[in-house]
């Protein structure tokens, strides 16, 4: 029994979206002992980009660590895991960010439309998972929940907006008495 590992739920130890020339465009770390600073992420992504972006693969164990991906037009999506973990959960997570990803971006999933609307796929990793815990892994519920968060604040930048027109009009009309 000495060789089993305890069960966990921090089982995702990073997600990254990469272009197509390997470079970064979103990446979130879980797990601190895995990488102890973001030159060594983005060296272990350059090499991951490497050995993943010609196969035909799904999966690849690449320096202790599981990685499950998936590409489409110029992104690469990558859901990494221990060497140990079970690759379907891994799976189960990259389906999710990547269908969240084109449900938020209506089927656009392009770099260009995923730049535009980083902070809305920032909010879905969020939602997908918390400091390396899978939270959820339908993406319409993520859709919804991202959705209704930016309403949330839309609605307050409205305000402030219309605060400072207020105060806008009032100064007008004081300085004009």
């Amino acid at each position: 029994m000495s060789g089993l590992l305890d069960p966990t739920l921090y089982v995702i130890k990073g997600i990254a979206i990469l272009d197509n020339d390997g470079n970064r465009l979103l990446a979130k770390y879980y797990d601190p002992t895995v990488f102890s600073n973001v030159k060594e992420e983005k060296k272990y992504e350059k090499n991951l980009f490497q050995k993943t972006h010609r196969a035909n693969a799904e999966i690849i164990m690449l320096d202790r660590l599981t990685c499950v991906y998936r590409s489409n037009v110029d992104l690469f999506f990558y859901v990494m895991g221990s060497q140990h973990e079970n690759e379907l959960i891994l799976v189960s997570v990259l389906s999710c960010l990547y269908d969240s990803v084109s449900a938020i971006l209506r089927k656009n999933v392009e770099k260009r439309t995923l730049l535009d609307n980083l902070d809305i796929i920032m909010l879905a990793i969020d939602e997908i998972c918390d400091g390396g815990v899978p939270l959820e892994t339908d993406p319409q519920v993520v859709a919804q929940r991202v959705a209704l968060r930016m309403e949330e604040s839309a609605f307050n930048d409205q305000t402030v907006t219309q605060v400072l027109q207020s105060a806008r009009e009032q100064l007008k009309w004081s300085l004009l008495k």
